[in-house]
């Protein structure tokens, strides 16, 4: 079992960044890649973001790329998405999950655990 907390979430305004992060806890976390998801009120949940278990290779939505980052510090088990330049359109609450094995990495039903999100909110 791999057990996920975001945190990092809040309001801020266009423009403005936010860093989110997720801590893992589970006996075999640090082997799992990592992925950031998001889900605005009334849409599905979208891919953002991901990263190998060893941080080696990152990828990202082409609606974030160039402002968002994604990394992670093994020591610390945790991942981080460094969001820069943030748009209206950001709003959403924000997920990370785990997974064993990439497949497309893009969608949600592939990744195997959950954090609860967190909330980030960007004003126009």
């Amino acid at each position: 079992q791999v057990q996920l907390v975001e945190s990092g979430g809040g309001l801020v305004q266009a423009g403005g960044s936010l860093r989110l992060s997720c801590a893992a806890s589970g006996r075999t976390s640090s082997s799992y890649h990592m992925g950031w998801f998001r889900q605005a009120p009334g849409k599905e949940r979208e891919f953002v973001a991901a990263i190998r278990w060893n941080g080696g290779s990152t990828y990202y939505a082409d609606s974030v790329k160039g402002r968002f980052t994604i990394s992670r510090d093994l020591a610390k088990n945790t991942v981080y998405l460094q969001m820069n330049s943030l748009k209206p359109e950001d709003t959403a609450v924000y997920y990370c999950a785990a997974v064993q094995s990439f497949i497309t990495r893009m969608r949600a039903y592939e990744y195997d655990y959950w954090g609860q999100g967190t909330q980030v909110t960007v004003s126009s």
